[in-house]
């Protein structure tokens, strides 16, 4: 043992709690800046080329031959005739129907790999299933680029642009999009828009339309009402004829997948109910009687028809779009980048598609949804968007001759030609010099070069060849010739797209570099306050331990574990795979640890180990008890789920039930409800403070109980009326008792004991044994209703399939304060709290969370809400993205109470401050340093990943 004054002179290098409160608030402070700068300059947003495209866009970057058009002072039919005199192109269409199928996986229409739709799909929607057989439509898988939420799919689809990755965030706050788009340049040439659906629209487009009627898109629970909100309007809006341009945004499929998953019960009359809306709108606006096939489906389907004479008049230039923004997983959600979600679907129907036999293959082939943009400028008479990285649809554009598709690939290469010179503005290309009017030119060019800015021009300079080869080719039926020019023309254009949509912006080195450092600060004084407060523990238990040196010599097995465990992370996270299935780490070194602590425990039962047998026999077993409690419902947590991204489609607990039916599921809940119920009875038993608070927070947590167990068995699993007003008045009620629960819990319990002498130790600045044991009293009682009324919150909010996993982290929870407390070895605290943090982060990713943001559910997020609120949603979703790490916070209430009990007498007094210290320092100190290393660590792989090619699929969505 270290001499009295050895241990003296090590207690001076501590600090006090004033001092350590200082330096924790300004590493917090240090570590938001530095994540602040981080973010900005890594999640820049993408920039994009001022103005909006004008006569410039019909001449060749660089050539100047044409003068200048001053467009201010032409009228919308003016500036309409002079773009078709430019662009040499006739419009194909003055009117067109965007129907957005919120959330429509192409599959469903389509089919996958070259396998029709399952039966049930077909039967859901036969109208447009017979539009693909009879080949009266052309259908794409039209890949959308994550993330794969509704507002930054929309400006894909509008300007051919690739947004960045923080438009995930703008989803929930939408502002006008000023960028240069398809829908400004219509409302230029004086085109009339009406829109009738998501909201997102009138946000994004304010002023542009003439008519328009809005729905909010974020009450998931509403599957109804909002798709009937569009339809009420739609055979008023197809009987006018004030309009070029109408938008249909039907929300009713994205909301079902929320609720029920692909395989919902609600999916197939939804679908149906989308097939209907196609059918209306063909018939009356699209279909024409004038040829056999039309004909033959006007006699053969009855439908609400207009008049004829403006069914005609309406047939003759229209085209109707059914579009979806994104797809959906399992599961129906959405956001991430698996296969899935990307599945986009873009549906053309047109009066005078003549589908050949040859281009069956159309039906099944595949597009980026940017291709949008550039396909309809061309085909509605406009120019192509500014910064549009699309590359056009060749069969959308059959009703145009060869010269004009030609014509078609040339504007829209020069389009791309001009966004890439603005990305690498030392490239040049001159078309002049590579003019060749002999019909062998094409095989001239030799092969181009790797590097990039002389691989564009080379593709670009092919192209424009053959180009000038077939124009002044005399006869003009050399067939050859021009499928070389439309080859060369196509090689260029999608090179170029998936270079640009692939092109990571610059980001600003320095700026990067000094938020690191931040955090790098951050995480080294977090590091270094916990070393003085281990320091501090040794010295309390005699170990004298001074230095550094001493410490790492002291570390005993766990403890070294603990940091092994962060370094695996740590290194793990330059794989994308490891980043992907992160779950495993969590899981497989979570139960590691707990074992090493059995193996601790067994040593020290009678005849088992080597070291004399210490404490209450009946102690050990309980500890024992208790590991195997945590490692049981750790191993069942680990099967519920097949979390991560890769191998979600092997089976776990949550399939069967679901194929076991919602009887199952609903048993579950109610089990789960009755378990975390019943608890409150034994949990407050323990408590010596005042009876009648007591009984009266007993009471607010069974009746908050029972009201859940109602919501269960009246509404949860009905589809029907899961969102009408009595399912949200309850919950509402359940808000409110739990809210009041845990309010009295905090602001009454510390006053239930002497409140004379807690006036006196704030005055004083001491504070006794005694009004010790009751403060801890006091959070012991704040934690158990804080975990009570968290679970009972998230057996409401979570998915009906997560109940029983909820039960298992609270019941995990409980059993190590169990251990904890029954610990009488030289404890630990940091070691203890560090293994609370790993069973929350393996209790994260057992609810079936991931890295990804596709597994966000966003249908609990409008549980009890009666009008939508972005922000009451967005806590709400926070809360159960985030229910497990939240829970074990919200534990180390109770922690506190059951901490450092074994060596302080009731008679001892204590500095006010010290007590602070020794009570809250580790708790909060542990995961402060374990998350700051983390998110150090993972800011240097982003720095060194940020040219990788998952960059925004994998690393950035973590």
């Amino acid at each position: 043992m270290e001499s009295p004054k050895h241990i003296k002179m090590a207690t001076k290098k501590t600090m006090n709690c004033s001092k350590l409160t200082i330096w924790t608030l300004f590493a917090i402070a240090l570590q938001l800046t530095g994540l602040t700068l981080f973010v900005l300059g890594f999640f820049p947003v993408k920039p994009a080329l001022s103005g909006i495209s004008g006569p410039e866009s019909y001449r060749s970057p660089g050539n100047d031959s044409i003068e200048d058009y001053d467009v201010s002072v032409l009228s919308p039919l003016q500036l309409r005739s002079l773009f078709q005199d430019l662009s040499q192109i006739r419009p194909s269409y003055s009117r067109i129907i965007l129907m957005v199928v919120d959330g429509l996986p192409a599959e469903f229409v389509l089919g996958k790999d070259g396998k029709p739709p399952s039966e049930t799909f077909v039967r859901a929607m036969p109208y447009t299933q017979s539009l693909l057989a009879n080949k009266m439509a052309i259908g794409y898988h039209s890949k959308a680029a994550p993330p794969t939420v509704t507002m930054p799919r929309l400006k894909a689809m509008v300007s051919g642009a690739v947004g960045g990755f923080l438009d995930v965030a703008f989803n929930f706050n939408t502002q006008a999009f000023l960028d240069d788009n398809l829908l400004r340049q219509l409302f230029r040439i004086g085109w009339n828009m009406s829109m009738l659906g998501d909201e997102t629209w009138l946000k994004l487009f304010p002023g542009l339309f003439f008519r328009q009627d809005g729905v909010s898109s974020f009450f998931v629970k509403d599957t109804i009402q909002v798709d009937l909100n569009v339809s009420r309007h739609l055979p008023v809006e197809l009987y006018k004829d004030d309009w070029n341009l109408l938008i249909l945004h039907y929300l009713g499929v994205d909301h079902v997948g929320h609720i029920g998953g692909r395989k919902s019960a609600l999916m197939p009359p939804k679908l149906k109910e989308m097939d209907d809306v196609i059918k209306m709108i063909h018939l009356n606006c699209i279909l024409s009687p004038d040829n056999e096939q039309g004909d033959t489906l006007l006699r053969n389907n009855i439908g609400p028809l207009v008049s004829r004479d403006l069914r005609k008049a309406c047939q003759s230039l229209s085209l109707q779009l059914v579009v979806s923004d994104h797809g959906m997983t399992e599961s129906g959600n959405h956001g991430g980048s698996s296969y899935e979600e990307t599945d986009a679907l873009a549906l053309f129907i047109a009066p005078r598609f003549e589908v050949s036999r040859d281009c069956a293959s159309e039906n099944q082939d595949r597009a980026k949804q940017v291709d949008i943009a550039p396909t309809l400028a061309l085909l509605l008479g406009v120019p192509v968007p500014k910064n549009n990285v699309g590359v056009l649809a060749m069969g959308v554009l059959q009703t145009l001759t060869d010269s004009e598709r030609l014509r078609a690939l040339e504007l829209n290469s020069w389009q791309l030609l001009r966004l890439l010179k603005a990305q690498l503005p030392h490239s040049s290309c001159a078309e002049s010099d590579f003019e060749s009017h002999d019909d062998n030119g094409w095989s001239q060019v030799t092969q181009c070069s790797s590097i990039t800015e002389e691989m564009f021009c080379c593709l670009y300079s092919k192209a424009a060849v053959l180009h000038s080869s077939w124009k002044y080719n005399t006869s003009r039926a050399n067939t050859d010739l021009y499928n070389h020019t439309v080859a060369a023309y196509d090689k260029f254009m999608t090179t170029a797209s998936d270079w640009l949509t692939c092109r990571v912006t610059e980001k600003p080195f320095g700026q990067l570099v000094l938020g690191m450092l931040a955090m790098v600060l951050s995480s080294l004084i977090f590091m270094r306050l916990l070393f003085y407060l281990r320091m501090e523990e040794d010295l309390r238990w005699n170990q004298g331990v001074v230095g550094l040196r001493d410490n790492i010599h002291n570390l005993r097995f766990e403890e070294f574990f603990v940091v092994a465990v962060i370094v695996i992370l740590v290194v793990s996270m330059g794989s994308s795979s490891m980043v992907e299935e992160e779950q495993y780490i969590w899981h497989y070194m979570t139960s590691t640890l707990f074992w090493i602590l059995m193996r601790k425990t067994m040593k020290f039962l009678p005849g088992v180990g080597q070291k004399s047998y210490k404490g209450n026999f009946s102690s050990r077993f309980l500890q024992m008890w208790s590991i195997l409690v945590i490692l049981v419902s750790g191993r069942i947590l680990r099967a519920w789920h097949q979390g991560g991204v890769n191998w979600t489609h092997l089976p776990d607990i949550s399939k069967w039930l679901e194929l076991a039916g919602n009887d199952w599921i609903k048993m579950i809940e109610v089990v789960s409800g009755i378990l975390v119920t019943g608890l409150s009875l034994f949990a407050f038993s323990g408590s010596r403070l005042n009876r009648s608070v007591i009984f009266v927070l007993r009471f607010f947590i069974l009746l908050s109980g029972s009201f859940v167990l109602l919501h269960v068995i009246k509404y949860e699993g009905n589809i029907f009326v899961a969102s009408n007003h009595g399912a949200t008045s309850v919950v509402q009620i359940i808000y409110i008792l739990l809210s009041t629960a845990t309010c009295l819990a905090v602001l009454a319990s510390p006053w239930l004991f002497s409140v004379s002498s807690l006036g006196e130790s704030f005055v004083s600045k001491q504070i006794s044994g005694h009004l010790r044991a009751g403060l801890k009293e006091s959070s012991y009682l704040t934690g158990w209703v804080y975990m009570l009324s968290w679970s009972l919150l998230q057996l409401l909010l979570q998915q009906p399939i997560n109940s029983m996993p909820i039960v298992l982290l609270l019941l995990q929870i409980c059993a190590s304060m169990i251990y904890f407390v029954n610990n009488e070895e030289c404890r630990k605290p940091w070691v203890e709290v560090a293994s609370l943090y790993f069973l929350g982060m393996a209790g994260h990713f057992g609810l079936g969370n991931s890295n990804t943001l596709a597994t966000i559910d966003v249908a609990g997020a409008f549980i009890g809400i009666s009008s939508h609120s972005t922000l009451l949603s967005g806590i709400l979703m926070f809360c159960i993205t985030y229910a497990s790490p939240i829970l074990v916070v919200l534990s180390l209430a109770m922690y506190i109470s059951l901490k450092d009990g074994s060596y302080s007498g009731a008679d001892e007094i204590f500095e006010f401050g010290d007590l602070l210290k020794s009570v809250l320092a580790i708790p909060l100190l542990v995961p402060l340093a374990i998350n700051s290393v983390l998110l150090i660590a993972y800011t240097v792989i982003l720095l060194l990943m940020r040219n990788h090619l998952f960059i925004w699929s994998v690393f950035s969505p973590k």
